[in-house]
C-alpha cells in the first residue's frame, strides 16, 4: 500500500493541472488512441449493433404503451417500430459515415500513377 501520511497541498494543485494538461496534450495519457479511428473492429461492429437494437427497442417499448394505455393495439406498435429502425438506422449511418471521415486517406501519393503509398 501506499504511504498516506500528509494530503498534497491546495496551493500545489495548479501546478499539477497544469502539467496534467501538458502531458495530455503531449498524448502521454495512455497507451490507446482516442477517438472513433481507434475502436477495434469488434467493438465497433458492438456499437452499431447496440445502437440498432436499442433504437428498435425504444420504438416498441413507447409503442407497445400507447397502445396499452389508449386501447388502441396494435396501431402505435407498427409506428413505433417502424420509427425506432428508421432512428435505428440513421444512427448506424451516422457512426458509420463519422469512421470513414475519421479513417486515414488512402488515395495515392498524388503524382497520378494511382499507386498508394
Amino acid at each position: 500500500m501506499r504511504d498516506v501520511t500528509t494530503p498534497p497541498a491546495p496551493d500545489d494543485f495548479d501546478e499539477r493541472l497544469r502539467a496534467a494538461k501538458a502531458k495530455r496534450q503531449a498524448g502521454g495519457s495512455g497507451k490507446r488512441g482516442s477517438g472513433k479511428a481507434s475502436m477495434s473492429g469488434f467493438g465497433m461492429a458492438f456499437r452499431i449493433g447496440t445502437e440498432l437494437v436499442a433504437a428498435l427497442a425504444v420504438g416498441l417499448v413507447i409503442g407497445l404503451s400507447l397502445d396499452r394505455w389508449l386501447d388502441t393495439a396494435p396501431w402505435f406498435l407498427v409506428v413505433f417500430f417502424f420509427l425506432g429502425a428508421a432512428a435505428g438506422i440513421l444512427n448506424v449511418y451516422r457512426t458509420a459515415s463519422g469512421l470513414v471521415s475519421a479513417a486515414p486517406d488512402q488515395e495515392g501519393s498524388g503524382d497520378g500513377n494511382g499507386d498508394v503509398s
